[in-house]
């Protein structure tokens, strides 16, 4: 009985006394290591994850241009814009067989939450979709880099 009361107390006076700091600072250094190493993985993905994103509306846009396309005989002119994809176009060349509820519930914004530029006749084939990316500036390099349709690679 005197060395379960005696151990007892040992125990109590060890779970007073707290961490050391010693112990803090080795925590401390672990977690500042385990950050060192994957911060810098999470950041590079965030933009990685916008650009496959915003290729992917690319895509999808792409798949309602052509419906469009195939119901009407034309693709929406620019003046038209990306909104004839959701309501019934007013100017232009007005779509005899315009599908009713629209070929998109929406137009996106890109993952930047920029409007998508849309030019019929395109320059580089019946038309042009573009984001411009996280700078919303036309060209730029690297990780500001346009996101085109003509260049989805």
């Amino acid at each position: 009985m005197r060395f379960t009361h005696r151990f007892k107390k040992n125990i109590q006076k060890q779970s007073e006394k707290g961490f050391t700091l010693i112990e803090i600072m080795v925590v401390v250094t672990i977690l500042a290591i385990l950050i060192a190493l994957v911060a810098p993985k999470m950041v590079g993905r965030s933009d990685q994850a916008r650009r496959v994103a915003t290729k992917t509306q690319i895509k999808n846009i792409e798949g309602a241009l052509q419906l469009y396309k195939l119901d009407n005989g034309v693709y929406p002119s620019t003046e038209q814009n990306l909104d004839a994809l959701v309501n019934l176009p007013t100017v232009g060349i007005i779509p005899k067989h315009w599908k009713e509820g629209g070929y998109l519930a929406k137009i996106p914004d890109d993952a930047w939450d920029n409007p998508y530029v849309y030019v019929s006749p395109g320059t580089h084939g019946p038309y042009d979709l573009v984001s411009y990316g996280p700078d919303n500036e036309p060209g730029g390099e690297g990780d500001d880099a346009d996101i085109e349709n003509w260049d989805l690679n």
